[in-house]
């Protein structure tokens, strides 16, 4: 593990931006950023395009270290290059942000309102890949509750965190994310479960253990603040799960610690088709507002 970079994460300002649309969201990606599906023939063709909108953005001057922690990347973003450098080489090097990588592998179908991960294939090559030939920091994985259901919210943090020891085994600190869907009828109380699911799990880590959570912006403000004091917890990060930026940050806002890890909401209004001086004042703007929001 990079002490630097584990330092950066634990103590920096800033927030994370997910950058690890896969096989299955990234048309939708793409699309909003203005290229539809007829632009592209088979998904060779629509990974070049989503890569070259990756580019864009890594590269941009509105995305740096002052404001911008860390960036999630899809495993065929890791194994790619920008000007020369692999991916997570270039992010460090060049702009001081950390490399993660998102490794699960989908959701499994939905089983007591909730949908597990799916096994992940080669997991020890992927890990000793990552650490050893990516120099990845840490790891992402994610899991979905839709309703409150004990037997599903306990089987999604046991899945979590066994998925996430084998993950520091390997010398990389994992983001457990068990997203709490924002339409859950039963939301607030399905959190507070969540929690108390999470501080049992910790309560049984080895001193050395660190990890991080990825988690929906709680009904309950601050809900996770005695999560973050946790001495194995590096970092406790939220996604925007499908709010708007203005509807995320202004949530955001009200959970103190609590820092974004934005997908949609950083990139909603970037376009293809924008002029690299509108393209960076968009982002900028993006990248300004959601960092305003996690320094709370």
């Amino acid at each position: 593990m990079n002490q630097e970079q584990y330092d950066r994460m634990h103590s920096a300002r800033g927030f994370i931006a997910a950058l690890d649309q896969s096989g299955g969201s990234t048309p939708k990606a793409l699309r909003a950023y203005g290229i539809d599906d007829s632009s592209y023939n088979g998904e060779d063709e629509m990974f070049d395009l989503v890569h070259e909108m990756r580019t864009r953005i890594i590269t941009n001057p509105s995305f740096n270290s002052e404001k911008v922690l860390a960036a999630i990347l899809f495993q065929q973003t890791m194994d790619r290059k920008i000007e020369d450098k692999y991916t997570a080489d270039y992010l460090w090097e060049e702009k001081g942000i950390i490399p993660i990588l998102k490794i699960d592998k989908g959701l499994a179908e939905e089983e007591n309102n909730v949908k597990l991960m799916k096994p992940i294939p080669d997991l020890d090559a992927v890990l000793d890949h990552a650490v050893n030939e990516r120099h990845i920091f840490g790891t992402k994985e994610r899991s979905v509750i839709f309703d409150y259901n004990e037997k599903g919210i306990r089987d999604i943090i046991d899945q979590q965190f066994e998925l996430g020891l084998k993950v520091w085994a390997h010398g990389l600190v994992p983001i457990l994310e068990p997203e709490v869907d924002i339409n859950n009828p039963n939301k607030e109380k399905t959190e507070a479960f969540m929690k108390e699911c999470i501080k049992e799990n910790l309560a049984k880590l080895a001193d050395d253990v660190r990890l991080m959570f990825k988690v929906t912006i709680p009904t309950v403000a601050d809900l996770y603040s005695d999560i973050m004091e946790d001495p194995h917890v590096v970092r406790v990060v939220a996604l925007s799960g499908g709010y708007t930026q203005d509807k995320a940050d202004e949530l955001l806002r009200a959970n103190h610690g609590l820092i974004a890890s934005f997908s949609r909401a950083l990139a909603q209004d970037l376009r293809v088709t924008q002029s690299d001086e509108e393209f960076t004042e968009c982002l900028g703007a993006a990248v300004a507002r959601i960092y305003e929001a996690s320094i709370t």
